[in-house]
């Protein structure tokens, strides 16, 4: 490894090799290592590939300097394109969808590159999809090169050259198993076709998800539109065949649900201590899965191909965990629905003050109900079906004050409160609970469709 780069490009390569210990100990049979590749210095696996498109493409004369590249990216293989593209002189256009976390859209953006997102639930063939559009750019833009880094044979080659020979070097050639997320198929089988010239016993296991058509076409050779549909794990699976996918090198594929993904990726940092993203999460998730294919004897080598901070803003994001059903609920507590702004700050008014306020301040900030105080002391409260069917029965009712018709006070609970038990707190008669947290002196209220929204 070199002691000083001349440039960035200089870094990528030589990821670590990196034991797993505890999430894979009585489970699988064998030793397991992590091929960490967010050492690379754009953070993922597609460092590697994204130079040796551009310095292939600049050889055979097809990006010329000053051009322009473009390409449909879910973020990673962007991220090694743009930054070549600052040390070489390029310009950068990504298309990408709607589905990538926004993290790796403004890290695109970061090292100067536009983005254009796309909308992702539609075909590859429909002129609004991410494929469609950076075709179309490539026309349009003068000057332009579209890297395709899924039909670009560079990408796996990249990995036949670099990859596949550190991982035999890393393990002396003791490997048994390579088990990798599927994606552009460049990783897999640019690895996996190098390190079974060195041992033809070697396994390789294509990690798939459900919604992608990888799996069934592996082991029928049937391509089933029926098996495409959204699905929420990124950086592997696809609703095409990628030229970079070599079925001949992938022995077998493991099909990973979303939820399994997310919250293994969540269990690699705080187990392992590797902070890594999505499709580590669903490689590691699939190997669990396949422990029965393995023995003591076995050396298995699992690809992670980016790093944790893409998704920040999912899969290490509790609420975006919880709305997508990720997270159990149950084990949720009063203090999670302030933090997830569901709740919000008491309201109330004194006791003596006339009703009509009560029905101004109601209307003003669309309140169902309200606290009523007297000497900073909560006395009561006050629901709009109560205060409807007052005004219902005597209109001048409005004139009174609010406690000649208040309800009993809401009632009252510290911020840890369980949200089971809030459940039962609330009632017909009861629409709201208190929230008081006493480190910051607030006090919140939680109401029945506060509630409905998280359970």
């Amino acid at each position: 490894m070199k002691k000083v780069c001349d440039t960035i490009l200089d870094a990528v390569g030589h990821t670590p090799m990196v034991r797993i210990n505890r999430i894979t100990k009585g489970v699988v049979k064998g030793t397991v290592y992590a091929k960490v590749e967010t050492f690379n210095p754009g953070n993922s696996a597609k460092d590697r590939m994204a130079i040796k498109m551009i310095e292939d493409a600049e050889r055979a004369g097809k990006l010329k300097p000053g051009g322009t590249i473009i390409e449909g990216t879910s973020g990673n293989t962007g991220m090694g394109l743009a930054m070549a593209a600052v040390i070489k002189g390029y310009k950068c256009i990504f298309t990408t969808t709607d589905k990538q976390s926004k993290e790796k859209v403004d890290a695109l953006k970061a090292f100067g590159a536009e983005v254009i997102v796309c909308p992702t639930n539609v075909e590859p063939e429909d002129p609004r999809s991410y494929y469609s559009v950076s075709s179309r750019l490539e026309r349009d833009v003068p000057n332009s090169w579209k890297a395709n880094q899924y039909d670009n044979l560079s990408n796996s080659q990249a990995n036949y050259e670099q990859t596949g020979p550190e991982i035999w070097d890393q393990t002396d050639g003791r490997i048994t198993h390579l088990v990798s997320g599927v994606g552009t198929g460049g990783t897999i089988s640019g690895a996996g076709r190098f390190l079974k010239e060195k041992n033809p016993k070697i396994k390789t296991w294509g990690i798939d998800t459900y919604g992608s058509v990888f799996k069934k076409y592996k082991e029928t050779g049937i391509f089933d539109k029926h098996e495409i549909y959204p699905y929420i794990t990124e950086g592997i699976g696809e609703d095409f065949l990628p030229k970079n996918v070599d079925f001949d090198v992938i022995d077998a594929f493991e099909k990973v649900t979303d939820k399994d993904a997310a919250m293994m990726t969540r269990r690699i940092a705080r187990e392992e201590g590797i902070f890594a993203g999505n499709s580590a999460g669903s490689a590691m998730a699939g190997l669990l899965q396949l422990r029965e294919h393995f023995t003591d004897e076995d050396v298995i080598v699992v690809v992670f191909h980016d790093h944790g901070t893409r998704y920040l803003g999912k899969m290490f994001n509790d609420e975006w965990m919880r709305e997508k059903g990720f997270i159990e609920k149950h084990g949720m507590k009063a203090r999670d629905l302030v933090a997830m702004k569901l709740s919000g700050e008491l309201c109330s008014l004194e006791s003596e003050e006339p009703v009509e306020h009560a029905i101004r301040l109601m209307s003003e900030h669309d309140f169902s109900q309200l606290s009523v105080m007297r000497d900073n002391r909560l006395v009561g409260s006050l629901n709009e079906t109560h205060l409807y069917n007052e005004l219902v029965r005597n209109p001048d009712v409005k004139r009174q004050p609010v406690d000649s018709i208040m309800q009993p006070a809401f009632p009252f609970v510290d911020v840890s409160t369980p949200v089971d038990l809030l459940q039962t707190m609330i009632t017909p008669q009861n629409p709201a609970v208190l929230v008081r947290d006493f480190k910051t002196d607030k006090t919140f209220i939680i109401t029945r469709s506060d509630l409905i929204r998280v359970l």
